[in-house]
């Protein structure tokens, strides 16, 4: 799904924009989805691309919803990441390339991942139809 940046400035709020096409970052501890989602399923916002079951969702206290591991490994690309003088692996959708931010590898469940997502670059539906 390659779209030009005119779709996309139409389709998405000005910080939807900022953080998932120019990979940006929402400040810490504002996001919607910060608190755990108890049932349901994220969505990418850009595409609608399944990524996240509240099940992986935790508390890690980073300031950014944090997720243990994606619904398949097929919905999102990881991308080495250099920037800021540090070195990481940004995630983004592998169905639109929108950036929805970073993977570590501190995670406190038996994955050992902490998926760090911006709230603006996710939706949540509280159930699958």
């Amino acid at each position: 799904m390659k779209q030009d940046n005119n779709y996309w400035r139409e389709k998405l709020s000005d910080e939807q924009y900022r953080v998932c096409r120019e990979k940006g970052t929402e400040r810490p501890f504002t996001g919607e989805w910060l608190v755990k989602q108890e049932q349901g399923a994220f969505h990418c916002i850009c595409c609608d691309n399944l990524l996240f079951v509240a099940d992986a969702q935790f508390d890690s206290g980073c300031g950014w919803p944090s997720f243990d591991d994606v619904v398949s490994k097929e919905q999102v690309k990881l991308v080495r990441d250099s920037s800021h003088g540090m070195e990481r692996t940004e995630v983004c959708c592998r169905q639109c390339d929108a950036h929805l931010g970073h993977v570590f590898t501190d995670g406190p469940t038996l994955t050992g991942l902490r998926y760090c997502i911006n709230s603006v670059a996710i939706d949540h539906r509280s159930s699958e139809s």
